[in-house]
């Protein structure tokens, strides 16, 4: 009998872990979250973790069990998750995946391109750069040593720029060289389901998401945090913007402005990424959760 892993994926503020919860209640099976952020147990407010009643609701794993003073990689989180669901499997099917971090759901869904290991350096001095030069130079830097890969990468987002840099500097090779080879198969089934809206609808929804994370004191997180904001995983929307305000450079008003705005661009990305892959099944964010589970239903029983 096949064991089946259903991913909830699609935009920031859009719905999934209500899915996901409503899913796994129904299937009395448990959750893993592949959001590379609600990995970290210092932030809470500003990566939008499950609230108490929803973790209560269905058991939860990779959330808040890392620390940000941690290297954990994608490739880290690969290896731990299909471990998680060896054993879950044991137990439960289905099992459900949810989150919005497109590249650590393809690395459970799929696997990941394999690269060699590089100088750790060669990463901090272009963190370095990033800091003091901002990321114009590491786009011009890719742009020219792959540009093969810089025509798909999404330029705005230093992470990826930098982790092509590293492979390409490191091993003399452009980082598209190696991708897209041969992966371990999976000893499950993915079915994937995404959770869409009109994008002014996305935004609004994003939008009121920040102000509730304000309230809810999303700035005094970030002034707990600001001694450690050079750290990799503080590099987040909601976290550097508030920063900017609590070190003078911007008001509060821009501050939050700006968290709003980089969050949009987010889910954009976001959706550019999960409309690449056709085997996701969309819905409308509005769409009841018991139309989902008899969809969920019919295609695990076919």
């Amino acid at each position: 009998m096949s064991k089946y892993l259903i991913s909830v994926v699609g935009p920031t503020a859009i719905g999934k872990t209500s899915l996901a919860v409503a899913i796994a209640q129904h299937f009395n099976t448990e959750i893993i979250s592949a959001d590379s952020r609600q990995f970290f147990k210092e932030m809470s407010i500003g990566t939008a973790v499950p609230s108490e009643a929803e973790l209560a609701a269905a058991p939860h794993h990779f959330i808040q069990h890392r620390s940000i003073e941690e290297n954990y990689s994608v490739g880290d989180f690969e290896r731990e998750a299909l471990h998680k669901l060896k054993h879950l499997f044991q137990v439960h099917d289905p099992v459900v995946m949810v989150g919005g971090s497109g590249l650590y759901v393809k690395a459970v869904t799929e696997g990941l391109d394999d690269f060699p290991e590089v100088d750790r350096e060669i990463r901090k001095q272009l963190n370095t750069d990033l800091e003091t030069s901002g990321i114009n130079p590491l786009q011009e830097k890719l742009k020219k040593l792959d540009p093969e890969y810089f025509s798909e990468v999404d330029k705005e987002n230093p992470h990826r720029l930098i982790r092509a840099l590293e492979i390409c500097i490191g091993t003399g090779k452009p980082y598209s060289a190696f991708k897209n080879r041969k992966k371990e198969p999976r000893g499950f089934k993915t079915i994937s389901i995404g959770l869409t809206a009109q994008r002014e609808v996305i935004y609004d929804r994003i939008n009121r998401r920040v102000d509730l994370m304000m309230q809810e004191g999303l700035l005094e997180e970030a002034e707990k945090l600001l001694p450690k904001k050079h750290l990799n995983a503080l590099n987040t929307v909601g976290y550097k913007e508030l920063f900017q305000f609590l070190e003078g450079k911007w008001s509060l008003e821009e501050a939050i402005f700006e968290i709003q705005k980089n969050t949009r661009r987010f889910a954009k990305r976001q959706l550019t990424w999960f409309r690449k892959d056709p085997e996701i099944h969309w819905f409308d964010h509005t769409t009841p959760s018991s139309e989902i589970i008899a969809f969920l239903q019919e295609k695990i029983s076919a």
